[in-house]
Order: structure tokens, then C-alpha cells, then sequence
């Protein structure tokens, strides 16, 4: 089975829009194009459901149930259970109000885990927690490969002090998919809990969480087509050990214990346009397990595909010249397809000039400033990213890359 890249550009309403034409977006890492199921959901809220939800008259009742249909479908996409799903205004926020709790959670003499290969939103709240008395220790990248590697961790958990460890999926940088698996087994070993950030990794197809093991996960919905909402998954177990975040009236449910304030109700509804895109991915390709959790599976496994196919050219290219470094893994199978390029000069004329080609790229530190530091790259200076997700076509890629040759 082949991804059907027609269908899927179909399902979104920016390959028609007249002012993109002739555009191919290649800084997905900083959010995706929203799908056409989620703006149908979204528009219809705020037409017909923006009341206070769940009171007993017909827009509220649909409004509420609309809320809880999106918290539904995306936990059983995720193979996690309804009520340890939980929407917050973003990732960031979700992580802060998650590293407060922790923080009233630990006790002297205990210590957390961070790496050097994050984003800042999964690492600044954490070591901030030093500021509290709390031992941060750091799992640090290899400073040629930018790769994590678990027997370091190892060292770093042996004295059985450690209570929590904090990693990436993947970094929005390097883009080597770490094994959460593995990784959270020997975490779990050794007595620690794991919070995953998933941000990078979520737009490439969503993963089985059930079946990773994380005790914490998040992604930014923004990034897997749709609207701006961070979305954390916690083990029912973790949760309720942690002190609730929320009102006091809500402390027995779990969904509502790490979200402070009020939600976005015409965001969380409209997230369920989310699970809609899936089903009609499913649908037009066959695709018809009973359990949700297996279709998204097959569905990530046929995402995954199409990126490495259309990618592997690109990560040739870049690795055979002599005047740029690529970053991360060059076989596409073990990465995402975030592609961070050093220049050894400023990129943001690159990315510029790029822009008169028609494509549309980034160039920054995009928030990783540790990794590019670990990596001897000035955060200053940045590097030049191009990303793409599963709707990226084959001929946006030559055309990438016809750009490149005349650029670089």
C-alpha cells in the first residue's frame, strides 16, 4: 500500500488556496496546514455551539458533547484510556503546569532528568526546578551526532535517586527518533517516571502511547492538523500521585487536574476534525481495524513511508556537498523529516532567497539553542530547516532542491 498524496492534498484546503500557488511549505515543524475537517468543526462551533457548554439546552448539550467527543476519539487514536487525555492552551503551558506539580511532588535528596537535545519548552520548566533545590542531572548529546545514548543514561539513574526522566521523541533540530520504549523500560527499572516530549514526532503519525509506555506524553495539536492546543497524555497511576493543578472540586478527575484554567471550547471541539481526517484516511485506503489505536498505527507506518521515500533524496543531497553540515541521522527510516542544515554562515538570506523560488522555509534557533551549543553551532547564528510531514508531494521535493542548487 502507497499513501494516496492526491487524496491527502485534498483534504486540505491550503493546496488550493490562490495566494500559496506555486508555494510548497517546508517549515511544517512550526505547524502544519490545518486539515478541512478541523476548520468544518471549528467554523460550525462558532456559528452554532459558542455558549457555555454541558447546560441543559440544545447548544450547550451539542457544544459539551462535541468536547467530549474530540477527548474520545484522539485517547482511543492514541491508545490511551478517555480520561487521561487532557487539552491545554499549549504544550509549554501544559509542561509548566506539569513541572509545578512535580515540583510539590519531590522531596530532598531526589532528582530529575533532563537532556540537552530538547526543545526548550521540554527542558526549561524542569531545570528550573534547581532553583527549588531539586538535582537536575543532564543526558547529553554526542557533540558530532547529536545523538542520545541510553547507556549514559544508565550512569545517570545507577543511584536509584532519580524520579523523573525527561526526554524527546525526537528533537525539532537533530530529528533522530529516540527508542521511547526502551528508553522509558529502563527508566522504569530503575524506579523513575517518564515524561516524553512528542511534538516532533506526533505530525509524522500519531503514536500508540498505550504501547510506547510513557508516563506523560505531549504534542501540540497545531502540528498534527489542528488548532492551537497542546494536548498531554498521563497514566492514571502518575496523575493522581502528582497534587492536582486544577480547582479543588476537580481534583478526582484526572483530565482536569492539570489544567488550571478554563479550556478553549471551540478548540478542544474542533480537534476532533482531527480523528474525522484520519477515518477518512482509513477509509480511502482500506484501512479497517476494529481498534482505533491499530488504524492510527497503520496509518503512522504509511505516513512514515511516503516521508522517507520522498526524503532520503534530500538527506543524499545535502550529505554529499562539502559546504554544509547536515544534522541527525542521514538514512530517512530513523528520523524525522526536520532537516537542520549549518551553513558555517547566517542562514536567514538563504532562507529568504529560497522564498523567491517559492519555497517556504525557516532559519533560527528555533528554541533549541542547547543542542545547536552542544553541537558547536552558534544559536546566534542559527541553521536553516526545512521540514515536511506526510502531504508533502515528490515534485515539491525536486523542487526544493532545484532551489538548493541555485541558492547554495
Amino acid at each position: 500500500m502507497t499513501l494516496d498524496i492526491d487524496f491527502v492534498r485534498a483534504q486540505f484546503p491550503a493546496f488550493s488556496e490562490p495566494s500559496l500557488k506555486g508555494q510548497a511549505f517546508f517549515e511544517n515543524a512550526g505547524g502544519s496546514f490545518t486539515c478541512r475537517q478541523v476548520i468544518d468543526r471549528l467554523t460550525r462551533f462558532y456559528h452554532a455551539r459558542k455558549v457555555q457548554p454541558y447546560h441543559p439546552f440544545p447548544a450547550a448539550e451539542a457544544a459539551g458533547a462535541e468536547m467530549d467527543e474530540a477527548r474520545d476519539r484522539l485517547a482511543a487514536l492514541l491508545g490511551v484510556e478517555t480520561d487521561e487525555l487532557s487539552f491545554g492552551p499549549s504544550t509549554t503551558q501544559n509542561t509548566y503546569v506539569l513541572a509545578n506539580a512535580v515540583r510539590c511532588w519531590l522531596t530532598p535528596g531526589e532528582a530529575i532528568v533532563v537532556t540537552n537535545q530538547d526543545h526548550e519548552a521540554n527542558s526549561g520548566p524542569w531545570r528550573r526546578l534547581a532553583d527549588e533545590g531539586i538535582e537536575v542531572r543532564e543526558w547529553r548529546v554526542d557533540s558530532e551526532t547529536g545523538s542520545l545514548d541510553p547507556t549514559d543514561l544508565d550512569v545517570l539513574l545507577e543511584d536509584g535517586n532519580v524520579r523523573l526522566v525527561c526526554f524527546p521523541h525526537c528533537s525539532n533540530v537533530v530529528a533522530e527518533i529516540n527508542d521511547v520504549t526502551a528508553i522509558t523500560a529502563l527508566c522504569h527499572a530503575a524506579g523513575a517516571f517518564t515524561v516524553v516530549d512528542g511534538v516532533s514526532y506526533a505530525p509524522h503519525g500519531m503514536p500508540d502511547i498505550g504501547a510506547l509506555g510513557p508516563d506523560v506524553y505531549l504534542f501540540s495539536a497545531y502540528k498534527t492538523y489542528g488548532p492551537h492546543q497542546g494536548i498531554m497524555t498521563i497514566r492514571r497511576q502518575f496523575g493522581f500521585e502528582l497534587p492536582n493543578q486544577g480547582h479543588f472540586f476537580n481534583a478526582d478527575t484526572l483530565y482536569k487536574r492539570f489544567t488550571p484554567a478554563g479550556p478553549d471550547h471551540a478548540q478542544v471541539a474542533a480537534s476532533a476534525g482531527i480523528a474525522d481526517y484520519y477515518d477518512a484516511l482509513a477509509a480511502h485506503h482500506g484501512i479497517a481495524a476494529a481498534d482505533p489505536a491499530e488504524t492510527a498505527t497503520v496509518l503512522h507506518d504509511l505516513m512514515r513511508a511516503h516521508e522517507a521515500r520522498i526524503g532520503q533524496p534530500l538527506l543524499d543531497y545535502l550529505s554529499a556537498r562539502h559546504d554544509v553540515r547536515l544534522i541527525g541521522p542521514r538514512d530517512a527510516s530513523r528520523r524525522a523529516p526536520t532537516v537542520a542544515v549549518d551553513l558555517g554562515r547566517d542562514p536567514a538570506p538563504v532562507a529568504r532567497e529560497l522564498a523567491q523560488h517559492g519555497i517556504m522555509a525557516g532559519a533560527g534557533s528555533f528554541y533549541s539553542v542547547r543542542p545547536l551549543e552542544a553541537l558547536g553551532i552558534e544559536p546566534e547564528r542559527g541553521v536553516l530547516r526545512l521540514s515536511f510531514v506526510h502531504y508533502t508531494s515528490e515534485a515539491e521535493i525536486e523542487q526544493l532542491l532545484a532551489a538548493l542548487d541555485k541558492v547554495l
